[in-house]
């Protein structure tokens, strides 16, 4: 581990570079996640994730050296049924899928189903250490995390992901609906990843999108909170704040702790919130990648 990522923020920020709004083509990630993955920082970066769809196509071969020991994050964009084809081309490239993420079900519809037939296939994910099933905040939501707490003390080991932007409004969740989730999880001892809206540290107004978005720093203060005890309410106010300082003090007195309940988020960006996190004084060093 190192001594300027502190425990706090081990593997915080999954490398999205492929992703919009970064968009990065398949050569320039890989390049760059190698140069993360050897920086003073690597503590700080999860795996690179990449979709289903473009390990199906084979694009991965001839751009990884076998022996590098490459590892990703497979996101199932062609669906939770061609999980394990999109799989069965890693290894002869030599690449391990630490983690498998997959929408369950679109906004309005039960998860449920999505869940069983995700829980169907955990057997054929091989070496898969983390299966992700996106939810939607709406139906069912509930009862779908039950169900995901139900596998995973049956020892599958599936956690919930959940979407905190993207290009319309209701896709943001509010405050105190995002901490009624964190604080949901918690009470199921459920952990969790978030994806999409969370460009900055802190909670701002985005003057691209027009979207209030929320911030990673509030994020962590808040399932912090929650780790803690506290109810909706108290949680939900950490997600509206927009002074840092508050924020920076509850994660600085956990600084040597694992992180409890939040897996992390994807950015397209590595270098944008590691800078971040220097400035507010969470991660110790500067760089020079």
């Amino acid at each position: 581990m190192s001594t300027q990522v502190p425990a706090l923020l081990d593997g915080l920020v999954d490398d999205a570079a492929v992703f919009p709004p970064g968009s990065a083509t398949l050569p320039d990630a890989l390049t760059a996640h190698r140069r993360h993955r050897a920086a003073w920082y690597a503590d700080l970066v999860g795996p690179l994730l990449i979709p289903a769809s473009t390990v199906s196509a084979g694009e991965l071969t001839g751009l990884v050296d076998p022996g590098e020991g490459l590892v990703i994050g497979l996101i199932g964009d062609t669906g939770i049924g061609n999980l394990p084809f999109a799989l069965s081309f890693l290894a002869p490239d030599g690449v391990t899928a630490r983690q498998v993420e997959v929408a369950v079900a679109k906004r309005g519809e039960d998860p449920l189903s999505g869940i069983a037939e995700l829980l169907r296939l955990t057997d054929a994910l091989p070496d898969v250490e983390a299966v992700y099933a996106e939810l939607p905040l709406t139906f069912g939501l509930m009862g779908a995390l039950d169900a995901l707490a139900a596998a995973r003390n049956d020892g599958v080991p599936v956690a919930a992901k959940f979407r905190t932007g993207g290009l319309a409004a209701e896709l943001f969740p509010t405050p105190a609906e995002l901490a009624a989730v964190i604080c949901a999880c918690r009470d199921r001892g459920l952990p969790f990843k978030l994806t999409a809206g969370l460009h900055q540290a802190v909670r701002h107004l985005d003057s691209e999108t027009g979207f209030t978005h929320h911030g990673y720093a509030n994020v962590l203060a808040a399932t912090l909170a929650a780790a803690d005890g506290d109810g909706v309410e108290a949680v939900a106010e950490l997600l509206t704040v927009v002074d840092p300082r508050p924020l920076v003090e509850r994660a600085t007195t956990r600084l040597d702790v694992p992180r409890p309940l939040w897996v992390g988020f994807g950015s397209c960006s590595i270098l944008e919130p590691l800078t971040d996190l220097i400035r507010l004084g969470l991660v110790n060093g500067g760089y020079d990648a």
